[in-house]
């Protein structure tokens, strides 16, 4: 059985009702159904994602109260980089996170890409059975289509390395300093390396996200500097915040999977949701 939150009407008719108050409460109504097999609800938590989750949560405990046991698609799973503390006093969100859904009646998560496990298959975390899914091998796809087959696989660092190893990839190593001072919470890149040759060769750098795109960036000048040809850009989740689209167009091709829709989705997850969660 599936329910198809408004924000996924891209990929699904959408039959969960869902209306604003007068002073910007959510208001959701889940239409009737009746049944007793697995229950899916499909339903982005990104962008507005404090509200998009007080939404899930809101959904979620609807179905429980109506008996079902439901397992959450959610494409992106936001807080999932805030997985460790590196300061007394620091909130670790996405285990918090994990288990609000828990809560309000997610027996599992189904996710893509989900940056604190930095691998497929499923675990429990926060109380919650997490299973991550992955865009990789898709990108990989398309990048081969637009720059031919022999491409050089690279991650940007040695936590998105499980995405490109199955292909024979390679994965960069990234270093970050502390926190800076300032309102944004934000650590500074301080370096990219590349152990390996790439003289030559075109070269698809591919991360399970593109934020502010600084990564990116990074990892291309070095490649760049190493003798890379063309550079193509890919990612499971692309937020694009700031100008970094512009920034990363200005520099080789891009494009991401519609987990986010952006300008640049160009990969959908829908045949990987219908053939794995069969909604």
């Amino acid at each position: 059985m599936r329910f198809v939150s408004p924000n996924c009407s891209d990929l699904y008719p959408p039959n969960i009702e869902m209306k604003q108050f007068p002073d910007g409460d959510d208001y959701v109504r889940v239409a009737e159904a009746e049944g007793d097999g697995p229950v899916f609800l499909l339903h982005r938590l990104y962008p507005e994602q404090d509200r998009s989750l007080v939404q899930a949560v809101l959904m979620l405990r609807t179905l429980k109260e109506m008996g079902f046991r439901t397992a959450l698609v959610a494409p992106y799973l936001p807080y999932s980089r805030q997985d460790k503390t590196f300061r007394e006093g620091e909130a670790k969100s996405a285990e918090y996170v994990c288990g609000m859904l828990k809560w309000a009646g997610a027996d599992r998560l189904i996710t893509f890409d989900c940056h604190f496990m930095k691998k497929v298959g499923e675990m429990e975390y926060g109380g919650l059975r997490v299973a991550s899914l992955s865009m990789g091998a898709e990108l990989i796809e398309k990048a081969k289509g637009k720059m031919g087959g022999d491409l050089e696989v690279v991650s940007p660092d040695l936590g998105a390395s499980y995405l490109v190893e199955r292909s024979g990839g390679k994965s960069m190593e990234k270093v970050r300093g502390e926190y800076e001072e300032g309102a944004e919470a934000y650590r500074k890149i301080e370096g990219i390396k590349a152990d390996f040759e790439v003289r030559g060769r075109n070269v698809l750098i591919l991360d399970d996200m593109i934020s502010t795109g600084s990564t990116m960036i990074r990892a291309a000048e070095t490649l760049r500097q190493k003798g890379a040809e063309r550079i193509a850009f890919a990612a499971t989740h692309g937020f694009f915040l700031k100008d970094s689209l512009q920034k990363l167009r200005a520099l080789g091709d891009v494009f991401v999977s519609d987990s986010i829709p952006s300008p640049v989705s160009e990969v959908s997850i829908k045949r990987k949701v219908e053939s794995l969660v069969g909604i």
